[in-house]
């Protein structure tokens, strides 16, 4: 990796470090499922099956880029740090910025309350019961 790429991506998640983990319990469930219909297209909350993206099921705790049965970026499997809501939070806001070359073609979240709410969501909705 890069020491451009290294310090970028420790930028963004330094940044990231602003949404205290008391930040995401004020999530708003709700709010946070509306907003993953942005992602819907390629991913689901719900089942262990693949879209065009990873499904999400499980994916607090879970090593970047190392879900079997899916094809990853070279740049993703490198990434391979474990999510979490600091992590994600970085990730969704820029992830193009924080994983280059990733194949994720979503832009990002602008708006920090949509991170927060769609964090708040995916905790809830990707716990393996």
């Amino acid at each position: 990796m890069s020491a451009t790429r290294l310090f970028g991506a420790t930028g963004l998640v330094l940044a990231s470090l602003a949404f205290s983990t008391a930040a995401f319990a004020e999530g708003d469930v709700k709010k946070g499922k509306k907003v993953f219909k942005k992602c819907k297209a390629c991913h689901v909350v719900d089942k262990e099956k693949n879209r065009v993206g990873p499904h999400l099921v499980g994916l607090f705790g879970r090593k970047a880029g190392t879900l079997d049965g899916f094809k990853y970026s070279k740049a993703m499997v490198e990434y391979g740090v474990e999510w979490d809501a600091e992590t994600l939070a970085a990730f969704l806001a820029a992830p193009k910025k924080v994983v280059k070359g990733t194949k994720m073609a979503f832009a990002g979240l602008r708006k920090e309350q949509q991170i927060t709410d769609l964090i708040a969501y995916l905790e809830e909705a990707t716990a393996k019961e």
